[in-house]
């Protein structure tokens, strides 16, 4: 099965700026959909970018989509790390972020319905996680 492992969390200062990355090892598949989903404790995953590998075709929501940007490494060894730039951090963005794979399958529900639909960031589309990084962002 692929294994995820996310790094580069921490804590900055409002308005900071901070990339968290995922490596993914065991890919059968080249492309993939892969995404970012953070949790605040006592609520549920929400999914904040994701990308298909394949071509590199993004999807991030509205409310992010001018500060955070997605991308995936473009050399051997960085092809399959996944990469979230997050800029002008508020407190809110503070929760655990966890990067998750749908191995060999395009974002297909982002794809028909839009990132702004909360209803297209669905969990049980990815198949694997990695264990999450925290991302504190104070005022």
């Amino acid at each position: 099965q692929p294994q995820l492992v996310e790094f580069g969390g921490g804590s900055v200062q409002a308005g900071d700026s901070l990339t968290i990355s995922c490596a993914a090892s065991r890919l059968i598949n080249p492309a993939n959909c892969m995404a970012w989903f953070h949790q605040v404790p006592g609520k549920e995953r929400e999914g904040v970018a994701a990308i298909y590998t394949g071509t590199g075709e993004t999807y991030l929501p509205e409310s992010v989509k001018d500060r955070f940007t997605i991308s995936q490494g473009n050399t051997k060894t960085t092809k399959n790390t996944v990469a979230l730039q997050m800029n002008s951090l508020k407190p809110e963005d503070t929760a655990k972020y966890y990067c998750a794979i749908r191995p060999g399958g395009r974002c297909i529900r982002l794809a028909q319905v839009g990132p702004d639909r909360p209803d297209a960031w669905v969990p049980g589309d990815f198949f694997n996680w990695g264990q999450g990084t925290q991302v504190t962002v104070s005022s």
